[in-house]
């Protein structure tokens, strides 16, 4: 199962990065539309594609509006956005206002679902979202592909704990991609912020006993090539690495 990385920043885009976008080429599944987005066209597969939204601030969604482009690159029958009703409808009312952007790119649809309930994918994997504490809210997702006895989670925006309410709903995944806004140097701003720092998702990650740690969603203000202090998460959780736009990922 490939993961591809098409955009690692949380908040905006730098030269080395792009805001938060994460494809699944071959599920036809996306998380979250940052500015990303615009790499999709080089790894998609068929015809349609589900993105799935964590919440609905413009570094996660301001990328739905590049499909006009995508599409003449890589034709979709199919674009569905999926999320929480209110979010859906903000983005509906406010991204896609006639004063901001006038157009909804064709074949896009937005349609809403329920967050306790567990989906089925094209590909047979099993998809489970889960809340996270951030302001207006925000879901993690999880997907089990039982057959191969393979998993994945997504979480962003949301502050880490070693005892975070969502622990187990990540608990023994192969792969987890997970938020590192602030190095430990700011664990204070983290907590303050709604976001996570480098030791606390270590932590998480070990004690959730998960397989492979990738940290995203960084500080555009640092340091490109090691934004959140790389070694203390290792000293932790040792299979801990960097996301890095354009990385591909196999679980």
């Amino acid at each position: 199962m490939k993961i591809v990385l098409l955009g690692t920043n949380g908040y905006h885009p730098t030269d080395q990065r792009d805001t938060m976008c994460v494809l699944l080429p071959e599920s036809g599944v996306m998380f979250d539309a940052g500015t990303g987005v615009h790499r999709a066209a080089e790894y998609l597969q068929g015809d349609h594609l589900d993105i799935y939204l964590s919440h609905a601030h413009l570094d996660h969604v301001i990328g739905l509006t590049y499909f006009i482009d995508i599409q003449h690159q890589h034709s979709l029958t199919e674009l569905t956005v999926r999320g929480e009703p209110e979010k859906l409808a903000a983005i509906a009312k406010h991204l896609f206002s006639d004063f901001l952007f006038p157009s909804v790119p064709p074949p896009m649809e937005f349609e809403a679902f329920d967050p306790s309930k567990q989906e089925t994918l094209r590909d047979g994997g099993l998809l489970t979202s889960f809340p996270l504490q951030h302001k207006g809210g925000s879901l993690g997702y999880r997907i089990d592909w039982p057959a191969e006895g393979k998993s994945i989670a997504y979480v962003t925006d949301t502050t880490a704990s070693p005892n975070a309410d969502y622990m187990e709903a990540i608990r023994g995944v192969n792969l987890l991609i997970h938020e590192c806004f602030f190095s430990d140097e700011h664990a204070d701003l983290a907590m303050k912020k709604g976001h996570s720092s480098t030791s606390a998702v270590a932590s998480l990650a070990r004690q959730a006993n998960v397989g492979a740690l990738i940290l995203v969603h960084f500080n555009p203000l640092a340091d490109p090539h090691d934004p959140v202090g790389l070694e203390a998460a290792q000293q932790i959780f040792p299979n801990a690495a960097l996301g890095e736009d354009g990385m591909e990922l196999d679980v």
